[in-house]
């Protein structure tokens, strides 16, 4: 049985906090994406303009380092997120996310997510706790 849009984003930590109504006002943007192991979800450099939250599967990303070599940065599985930075501004994807093994997505488009902030800012407070975690969590990751 698979789960409503709604309790695939409250799993999601970066929505975790947020009201029931809000995490159904929020579902009611997503559309579902299917992505078969081995194919290319977002593309290093592409324009970024969706978040991706994962309901089943395993995708990985990676980035290339100024020598060219990829580099892992993360594994997705259920209730992870990827692409977040698209929704807050719109520069070039930073890394490339492939599908590990087939893999379904919830998607959510910058206009949509954006437009919904507008109506009912206090979504965008809900999820800073979140955000600030995962950005320390990179600092963090960066000094080692």
């Amino acid at each position: 049985m698979s789960m409503k849009p709604e309790e695939t984003l409250g799993n999601a930590f970066m929505f975790a906090e947020l009201r029931d109504s809000d995490l159904k006002r929020l579902a009611k943007l997503m559309s579902p994406a299917k992505f078969a192991a081995g194919s290319v979800v977002i593309q290093e450099g592409d324009p970024a303009d969706s978040l991706f939250v994962v309901n089943s599967g395993k995708l990985e990303a990676n980035h290339r380092d100024s020598a060219g070599n990829a580099q892992e940065l993360a594994t997705y599985g259920p209730g992870d997120f990827f692409g977040e930075m698209a929704l807050f501004e719109g520069s070039p994807r930073s890394a490339t996310v492939r599908a590990i093994e087939d893999s379904d997505c919830l998607t959510m488009t910058r206009g949509d997510f954006m437009a919904e902030l507008k109506k009912h800012p206090q979504i965008a407070v809900g999820m800073l706790p979140a955000l600030v975690r995962r950005l320390r969590n990179a600092d963090t990751r960066i000094s080692q």
